[in-house]
């Protein structure tokens, strides 16, 4: 059982190759874990009937799948450019223009959907395009206007991004659009929502608050990506105890901080994430030449395998499922790198100071995973009301599989996309953890070892009135 189970998830992104219900159907049948629904394309509308879509599809599976709202943020874009498309020579002044209702007539003078002449400061660089133009930021022109000088020789075209990581944007991160899908998706069965461009906890703990005011009880995952957030382990280290959890979000992080430091900031979150009980996604680009190509290159084969063996809980697929050209294979070939590696490494226990109010979590959990070791259990099952003692148990990242139980839809979907967990939900009862293994031994989807009669389980419980664990049991089901 232990050697089919994955134990690092995969998140898909849902886009125009995938936007159908038998797409959706498909990539979840091939070994999607979670859904993610980005809020920088598309209606509500079509985001309404995705969401019904990725549930039906999950119950034709029998299984729960987490589903992501990622909301845009402060991603700053050029508008619209005559013609598509502007060469640019090295020694170049071109005037970044915010003015509503301004068009571009082919000259130097560009518009911008962002007024950056409210936030940046002379001297600071500016690059756009994914980072293939470079410039420094020259003058101030006016209220909505600035003067950059380019620096290489290039082209830009519409709707490209531009990325300014020495601007201090104030904690001004949540954009009027982000407000808006906010209060729309609180409405929505959305078990995460990402906030991008995060450069502290403040505005991790701003959207907490808002999304508590408006009822929702999705939680909240950090986008790493901005040169102020990853300005010292410290500072970082607040931004993952402040959230849910943390998405490593490597493009945009690469032109910001600069594509050498990506390798590194990788490492030290999904560290940091185990240590503090964390989601840990690792985004972007992971799988990429599979776009075009029914194949991926040795590279990112390397590249997945090593988020599993660092210790990923979620791998994240982009515009490979979003607007490739063979998303279901691309799927499947995620799956398959995740299998082997797994199978044939092990991944390295890290130093866990238990702390605060999850010190009862995180001892209950380190007990259950050492005994489940040495007794050579087939699985652990986690009995949890809020999610709880399934998330610490995961960051032992034990070499099993994880099965937890629970009366609430909403948590199990969460832990759909956690390390080596299978989250079901079932109505509470008396040793309901032992009733599931049962169950789930019956159907085969847990089986015992060759030549054992009896499933090994360490079932880790607690009062549902306490809503902690408290009680390790070792029962042979």
């Amino acid at each position: 059982m232990s050697k089919l189970f994955k134990r690092t998830k995969i998140l898909a992104t849902i886009g125009p190759s995938t936007n159908s219900k038998e797409k959706i159907e498909e990539v979840i049948m091939a070994g999607v874990n979670g859904c993610r629904l980005n809020c920088s394309h598309g209606s509500n509308e079509e985001r309404d009937q995705q969401i019904k879509w990725i549930r039906m599809a999950a119950e034709k599976k029998g299984r729960s799948v987490a589903i992501l709202q990622d909301l845009q943020g402060p991603k700053i874009r050029l508008g619209e450019i005559k013609d598509n498309h502007l060469d640019l020579k090295k020694g170049d002044e071109l005037v970044l223009e915010a003015k509503e209702g301004f068009e571009h007539d082919g000259g130097m003078t560009v518009p911008v959907q962002y007024n950056l002449a409210e936030k940046v400061k002379v001297g600071e660089p500016l690059s756009m395009f994914d980072g293939k133009i470079k410039s420094v930021i020259t003058e101030i022109v006016s209220d909505t206007a600035i003067r950059v000088e380019i620096q290489n020789d290039g082209f830009i075209m519409s709707k490209k991004g531009l990325n300014l990581p020495d601007t201090d944007f104030g904690g001004d991160i949540l954009t009027p659009k982000d407000i808006a899908d906010i209060e729309y998706g609180a409405n929505c069965d959305y078990d995460y929502v990402s906030l991008s461009f995060v450069q502290s906890a403040a505005d991790i703990e701003r959207l907490k608050q808002m999304l508590l005011s408006l009822g929702s009880t999705a939680k909240v995952i950090a986008k790493i990506e901005t040169k102020k957030a990853i300005q010292s382990d410290e500072h970082l280290e607040e931004i993952v105890k402040a959230s849910d959890g943390i998405m490593v979000a490597r493009g945009d992080m690469a032109v910001e901080a600069g594509a050498e430091v990506v390798p590194i900031v990788q490492r030290k979150l999904i560290a940091m994430c185990r240590a503090h009980s964390k989601l840990c996604i690792v985004a972007t680009q992971m799988l990429s030449s599979m776009v075009d190509s029914p194949e991926p290159t040795r590279a990112e084969v390397s590249d997945v395998a090593t988020a599993v063996v660092q210790g990923a809980d979620v791998v994240m697929l982009s515009d490979e499922t979003a607007n490739g050209n063979y998303p279901v294979e691309t799927v499947a070939e995620m799956k398959k790198v995740i299998l082997y590696t797994q199978n044939h490494s092990r991944i390295a226990s890290i130093s866990r100071e238990p702390e605060g109010e999850k010190a009862v979590y995180d001892a209950i959990s380190d007990a259950a995973a050492r005994l489940a070791e040495r007794i050579d259990a087939d699985v652990i099952i986690c009995q949890t009301a809020s999610g709880a003692t399934a998330f610490a148990m995961a960051a032992q990242r034990p070499n099993l599989p994880i099965v937890s139980v629970t009366s609430n839809q909403r948590v199990a979907n969460q832990l759909a996309l956690i390390y080596a967990n299978s989250a079901f939900v079932r109505p509470y009862a008396d040793e309901f953890g032992y009733k599931l293994a049962e169950e789930l031994k019956e159907s085969e989807y847990l089986k015992t070892k060759e030549g054992e009669k009896d499933l090994l389980a360490v079932i880790v419980s607690g009062d549902k009135n306490q809503f902690g664990s408290d009680t390790i049991r070792v029962r042979n089901v």
